[in-house]
């Protein structure tokens, strides 16, 4: 069977072409993201300010679900929301690398 070229051997997609479920799926994680936030009764200027960030708006850009956090700051990122490094780890999992949380952690609820 031949495949159309440079199709994603496990896919079937094209390179570039993103999952339709990833984008709902970074906002799920930027609106759970942002509840801990009030939680820690932080702004997104407070924050950002925090992890020595330049700009605040990239807070906003994950929260709304733009972007993602990324791994080298989210220890730090933890740690403002006064949460567990690895179960906030665990938890953005879930929705950055869904099928990577199933592979190591098996069904789990959110």
């Amino acid at each position: 069977m031949k495949r159309a070229k440079q199709q994603d051997i496990f896919t079937g997609r094209s390179p570039g072409q993103a999952v339709p479920e990833a984008r709902q799926l970074r906002k799920l994680a930027g609106d759970w993201l942002k509840l801990r936030r009030a939680d820690a009764e932080l702004s997104q200027a407070d924050l950002a300010a925090r992890l020595g960030l330049k700009y605040y708006t990239f807070i906003s850009q994950v929260e709304n679900g733009f972007s993602r956090v990324p791994t080298e700051i989210m220890g730090a990122w933890a740690n403002e929301l006064g949460i567990e490094q690895g179960a906030f780890a665990k938890h953005l999992l879930m929705y950055y690398e869904p099928e990577l949380h199933r592979l190591l952690f098996g069904a789990e609820s959110k």
